[in-house]
């Protein structure tokens, strides 16, 4: 599933293309698309129709444009919500091609020629309009945006480590809180949102955490260091256009991103840590495969933990 460097990407590319155009019509290729609307493609046709896409915003890993009735108007009425699941992609065209084979929706808007596709190869992904509501804490809605509003569907989802909005000193006592290795509190999107499997092993590598760490043993200062090394790896993953494995994960254009290149644990089951030398190891753990060095993410161990350890 895309993670937050991969969504922004594809955020920026529309917010450069299609943010300020306005939908004339809606074509429906698979009903699936706009499962959650129970009017289905005929609902979800009349509520966006005649509207704008005025801004193109994320939160984490959440992606949403919010309609209003022009280009420039600060009171949104809805939230295009999109989610993109395992395979979904945007691409953005400036003439009127037929519609690729795992084409499922598309929207015609008012530039020219200009023609929005979402496309799906294994159907996880979903458009969804639903009705904006006001963010928790009173800060803007996400990256694009200096409304205090997102999606009711989002607003569970906690701000993500690139978010200049972040309670760092809340977000780093919820990382330690319960007894669920860091791994998993990390991919709950809850404390801090955006880290999915890929920059979840990253950054636990990085801070040098074991994954199955029981969080309540997770000290302040690891806490932090693996906060910061989500950072670290996701801005430059963001950097390089995020991580691309195959065709399933590219940008609006239609190119792919570089990171994969970067990767330090995740993928690289069996070969050597560049930090130590160590074979870099791999499990499924909590349903999820995950990577990381033995030597340097020493497993915590209850008997062997001491005070503050």
């Amino acid at each position: 599933m895309p993670e937050l460097p991969e969504v922004e990407v594809v955020r920026r590319g529309l917010d450069a293309l299609v943010a300020g155009t306005r939908i004339e019509a809606v074509e429906i290729y698979r009903d699936s698309c706009v499962r959650l609307l129970p009017g289905g493609p005929a609902e979800f046709t009349a509520e966006v129709t005649g509207l704008t896409l005025s801004r193109i915003v994320r939160r984490g890993k959440f992606l949403w444009c919010e309609l209003a009735p022009e280009p420039a108007d600060d009171a949104p009425v809805l939230a295009l919500s999109a989610h993109l699941g395992m395979s979904g992609q945007f691409r953005v065209h400036t003439d009127t091609p037929d519609p690729h084979r795992h084409c499922r929706a598309r929207l015609m808007l008012s530039s020219p020629a200009l023609v929005l596709d979402f496309l799906d190869q294994r159907t996880f992904g979903y458009l969804h309009v639903e009705a904006l509501v006001p963010t928790p804490d009173g800060g803007p809605g996400g990256e694009g945006t200096p409304l205090p509003l997102l999606p009711a569907s989002v607003a569970h989802i906690g701000r993500d480590a690139l978010d200049p909005e972040l309670d760092e000193r809340s977000a780093i006592r919820a990382l330690r809180r319960g007894s669920r290795g860091i791994k998993q509190v990390l991919l709950d999107q809850t404390a801090v949102s955006g880290i999915g499997n890929i920059y979840a092993d990253e950054a636990l590598w990085l801070a040098r955490v074991h994954p199955e760490r029981p969080a309540h043993a997770v000290t302040a200062s690891q806490s932090r260091a693996v906060l910061a090394a989500a950072r670290e790896v996701m801005g430059r993953a963001l950097a390089q256009g995020g991580t691309s494995f195959d065709a399933l994960y590219v940008n609006v254009n239609g190119e792919s991103g570089y990171f994969s290149r970067s990767l330090e644990a995740y993928g690289r089951a069996g070969e050597q840590c560049s930090r130590c030398g160590s074979l870099i190891r791999r499990a499924t753990i909590g349903g999820r495969s995950t990577h990381w060095c033995a030597r340097c993410q020493r497993r915590w161990s209850a008997r062997r933990a001491g005070p503050g350890s």
